[in-house]
């Protein structure tokens, strides 16, 4: 497999022509290329694929197809294809993994060698990234640049590619076209005016110096940013893990606020949620990048371990369970969590550290999800947020009156609820009983037989 170079006969190298020379029966993916008469009289064009195939996954398959069959009739073939045999070839890569032959690649110039010198760019120094411009919408939309963007070979590719980018930059980009060819064009082209001013071909690339910027990339600028603060900021470098809880706790209560004075509707307070925001991430990223200092894990690792949490418990999106509603989510969720933790009771694992009013939350949340809830003393039932706001402040201040800590009543009154969840859950378990596919008599049958341990049950 040789290639002919980004243009004319001239920037064929040595080892083709050689190549060329050394083999009788020759294929070429496509005539229309400057330097195919290197090739002689008798080469044999594949441009018919193009004509008949419907797509061109099929166009490939059939270049492929016809040139390993005329390798196993000749012994030998030669098959020369534009630019580079490694660079947007995607017959190269399909020969590459055939078993039925044994393919020889001769190195040669790409468009892209041509291109760096007309933008008078380091691809290294400036990190620029290659992108195929039929695979740009998926690819590379969010990247933040620079890209150069090949085989923008027709108008729906171009079009694609600028409705790829919602937020276009505002600094023109490049086209360039026929690279080394007599017909050669580099134009600077507004984003918003290519796809009225550009007339594309099968030559024509496009390079974007800058893109907004993506999430990937903004990331690690702060997690770079945070490892420079550790190792060069006294306060940085002397704060552990426990030193930060205070801090942590601090950032939290914030986001909280901001989003006290946050406008679902209008967006107002959206500058506040976002700085805020920000501040608790810091303190995220600072607690990876001391896990990390000390050899236990890393940003990636945190990252990583979340994303695969996240579709493992919800296999109502990722696989074929069916969650009809919110409240199915949470039971599987809840069901879920308890399988991977190993835990006995449905309520291990909330945190004693929560807010007695949290932490009764989640405790009568996750033992409704087997069957059981609290007793209720017979009151008028809220009936939204502000009746049960004002039941719960009626409370407090009759707590005060009769001398009582409504915090530590509350929490008491959890505990009793949370050891009879334990008694029950317990005793089901001994019966080889799972609460969760139980009817409700059995459950309030297991629930009479919990020894009392309080008045109000």
């Amino acid at each position: 497999v040789v290639g002919l170079g980004p243009a004319g006969p001239e920037l064929c190298n040595t080892a083709t022509l050689e190549a060329i020379a050394a083999h009788r029966h020759r294929f070429v993916r496509t005539a229309r290329h400057p330097a195919v008469g290197v090739l002689g009289v008798s080469v044999v064009a594949l441009d018919h694929h193009y004509e008949t195939a419907g797509t061109f996954a099929e166009v490939y398959a059939g270049v492929v197809a016809e040139v390993v069959a005329a390798a196993e009739a000749h012994g030998s073939v030669l098959y020369a294809v534009p630019g580079s045999p490694m660079v947007a070839e995607h017959t190269v890569e399909m020969l590459l993994a055939d078993d039925r032959v044994d393919v020889e690649l001769v190195a040669a110039l790409s468009f892209v060698d041509l291109a760096w010198v007309r933008l008078g760019v380091d691809p290294l120094a400036e990190g620029v990234r290659i992108v195929d411009g039929r695979r740009f919408p998926v690819e590379a939309a969010g990247e933040r640049g620079p890209l150069l963007v090949a085989q923008v070979d027709t108008a729906e590719v171009l079009a694609d590619l600028v409705a790829a980018v919602p937020d276009p930059p505002e600094e023109p980009v490049i086209v360039l076209q026929a690279l080394g060819t007599p017909d050669e064009r580099i134009l600077s082209v507004a984003w918003d005016d290519m796809a009225s001013s550009v007339v594309v071909d099968h030559l024509t690339s496009i390079f974007v110096p800058r893109l907004a910027a993506p999430i990937a990339v903004e990331m690690q600028r702060f997690a770079e940013l945070v490892a420079v603060l550790r190792r060069e900021c006294p306060w940085d470098a002397d704060q552990t893990h426990t030193s930060l809880r205070p801090h942590l706790l601090e950032e939290a209560h914030e986001v909280l606020e901001a989003l006290d004075g946050f406008d679902e509707a209008t967006g107002e307070g959206s500058g506040a949620l976002e700085e805020e925001l920000g501040d608790l991430l810091f303190q995220v990223v600072f607690h990876a990048r001391i896990a990390a200092d000390d050899g236990r894990f890393d940003l990636a690792d945190v990252a990583r371990g979340i994303h695969d949490k996240l579709r493992h418990r919800h296999p109502h999106v990722f696989g074929d369970v069916v969650a009809s509603d919110a409240g199915a989510v949470l039971a599987n969720w809840d069901r879920i969590k308890q399988a991977e933790k190993g835990r006995a009771s449905s309520l291990d694992g909330i945190p004693t550290t929560l807010p007695a009013l949290a932490a009764a939350q989640k405790v009568v949340r996750r033992a409704a999800g087997v069957g059981l809830v609290p007793e209720v003393p017979s009151t008028a039932a809220p009936t939204d947020a502000d009746s049960l706001g004002d039941m719960l402040l009626g409370l407090a201040a009759a707590a005060r009156e009769a001398g009582l800590d409504a915090e530590d009543a509350l929490r008491g009154a959890v505990a009793r609820f949370s050891t009879a969840v334990r008694a029950v859950e317990a005793m089901a378990v001994a019966d080889g009983l799972d609460l969760r596919n139980a009817a409700p008599d059995v459950v309030a049958d297991y629930r009479s037989r919990t020894p009392g341990t309080s008045e109000h049950g």
